[in-house]
Parts: C-alpha cells; structure tokens; sequence
C-alpha cells in the first residue's frame, strides 16, 4: 500500500481508502456480515482511512466502522460528515448547537473521543460564503473534538471558494475519467495549498465498471433509480451527472481503457491514481470481491502520455457539454 499525506491535516492516508455509502444505505440491498467482512479485507490489506456520513443508513456506516476498527483507533482514521440530517438551505443546521449535536452524535456511534476530518456535507454556497460553521468547526477543533475540518462539495467554484479559509485541510470532490474539470484549476490550487483531495464517486455510479448497459435496473432503495435526474439531492451525485444512458453510451467508447489493466474498473482507479495531487481515491463497496477488486487497481499499468491527451479529448469533445448541474 501506498500512503499520501492528506495535506496538512497531519493525516497519511492509503491511495486507495473507502467510502461506506453503499454499505449504509442507498445503492440497494447489502448485509452486514458481509460488509464487515470487506471491511476487514481492506484493513487488512492497508487500507488505513474510511469516509462515512452520519446519514448514511442514519448512521448505520458509522456503527459499522466502530465495529470493524475497534482498538485500532489510533491507526484507522475515519472521516464523516455532517448538515444533511437537517435542512441543508437553513443558517441554524449550522449553528454551535447543532454540529455539536451532531458532532457528538457521531462520536458516539463511531465510539471515539476524535473525529478525525470532519466535513461539512455538500451544503449550499450560501452557506459556505456566510462563513460562520467554519468557526464552529475551529472551535471544535480547539476541544478536540476533531482533529481536522474539510467540506464535501459539488462543484469547483465551491471548492474554490472554500480553500479561501486557510484552516480548510481537505476537499471531497467528484472526479472521474467523466468528470474531468478539476484538472483544470482546483487540483493545482489545492496541491499548492496543501489541502488534501479525497476523490468520490471514482466510477461514475458504476459506469466505469463497464458493467452497465441502458437497460440495466436498480432496486427501489438504491439512488441510481430515485435520483437519476437529481429528484433528492444534487444531480452529479448519481451517474456523474449524465444519466443511465448517455453515460453508458459514453462508457461504451473508453472499453479501451481496460486493454492490459485487467478490467475498466481497475483502469478507471489507476487513472485518478496517476493523478499526484489527490490524497486519495474512496470507491464504495458492498462485498469482499469489490475491495479486492479496487485494491488491484494499484498493480495495474499507468496511463502513458498519448493515452492521457486521448482521454482529455474525449472529455472535451464529447462528455462536458452532456452533464448536467453545477461541477
């Protein structure tokens, strides 16, 4: 395993770490047993950070991960987020008050003393130009109660904007080989700003697996069915923002990008990898086969330079102008 400081939060973490929305809810049906058994593959293999939400199956990831990295504390470090268990649009979610109580809501189900990187989870600019949750996370900074602070958003000009705050330690963007923008401005900034870069969303909601096709279905409970068109929340957040079948249309003509990488899956991660200025990338997961399968992706050859300029010319060319919402 490859370790990546996490800009200045003091934190390294693995190239390859995890996310848990799948194993909390909202990408369909998942077991436990089985998701902590995949989470002790990943540990086991060196992966030593896992990002969670505290809505993610109403905390359920959360009680998952105190499981999984009970007295290893010390050397797993988890980050979560915050604000959506409330009204994301109203000033109060964002009082002292509230992230307290939230705060210590998730201390609580995580059953640790510190959190250690805490992110605002996708709020509104509004919000993040007001500026005032930033001094509550300071002060909970200053308690202890966390070690570090990030946001998650949606867009470039909202990281942009929060790497303005000088005690912002991290970003959670979506980037993928469908989503290439921030190449363009936000990784240069952050990489000179030492602000580290967690990557979700590295498979575009499946797409990049290859696996998909326009008939493919989903289960009720899994947001590629209710969200496509972003009906309950931001529209990237599902299928980079494409949709079903533009994005497997568009899927379709990187099959290339498998050839002597195993699969597109692996291709997929080894290409956000090659990208020096991210921390780290945090696929999600419903099994052991799926960690193990992410995992690879680290083994598999590196993008050359012609393979890099066709990639950026396919985005260019024919993915931006299809994805929808702000990015």
């Amino acid at each position: 395993m490859i370790y990546r400081k996490l800009g200045k939060t003091g934190i390294s973490v693995s190239e390859i770490s995890f996310g848990t929305w799948a194993i909390g809810g909202s990408w369909g049906s998942v077991k436990d047993d089985e998701s902590l058994r995949a989470l002790s593959r990943a540990i086991d293999s060196g992966v030593n950070f896992f990002d969670t939400a505290d809505v993610y199956g109403d905390g359920h990831s959360e009680e998952l991960l105190a499981k999984a990295t009970a007295g290893r504390e010390d050397i797993i470090h988890i980050a979560t987020k915050f604000c959506r268990q409330g009204d994301i649009h109203d000033p109060s979610t964002y009082s002292e008050q509230r992230v307290r109580e939230y705060c210590e809501a998730s201390l609580k189900r995580l059953c640790r003393e510190r959190i250690d990187l805490y992110q605002i989870h996708c709020p509104p600019m509004s919000i993040l130009k007001n500026g005032q949750v930033f001094e509550v996370l300071d002060k909970l900074k200053s308690e202890g109660k966390i070690r570090s602070y990030g946001v998650s958003v949606e867009s470039v000009e909202e990281g942009m904007l929060c790497m303005q705050n000088p005690n912002v330690g991290a970003l959670q963007i979506i980037f993928n080989i469908l989503r290439q923008k921030p190449l363009e401005q936000l990784l240069p900034t952050a990489k000179a700003q030492e602000v580290g870069i967690l990557v979700r969303l590295p498979l575009a909601s499946g797409l990049l697996t290859g696996k998909m096709t326009a008939a493919t279905t989903f289960e009720a409970d899994d947001h590629r069915s209710f969200n496509e068109n972003g009906e309950k929340f931001n529209v990237g957040e599902t299928f980079a923002g494409l949709g079903l079948q533009k994005g497997v249309e568009l899927s379709e003509q990187l099959t290339w990008i498998a050839e002597g990488r195993g699969n597109m899956a692996r291709a997929a991660l080894r290409w956000l990898l090659d990208q020096q200025e991210i921390s780290c990338i945090i696929p999600g997961f419903k099994s052991m086969a799926q960690v193990e399968d992410n995992l690879a992706a680290m083994n598999v050859p590196s993008f050359n330079e012609n393979e890099i300029k066709q990639l950026k010319e396919f985005y260019a060319d024919q993915v931006a102008r299809h994805i929808r919402g702000p990015y």
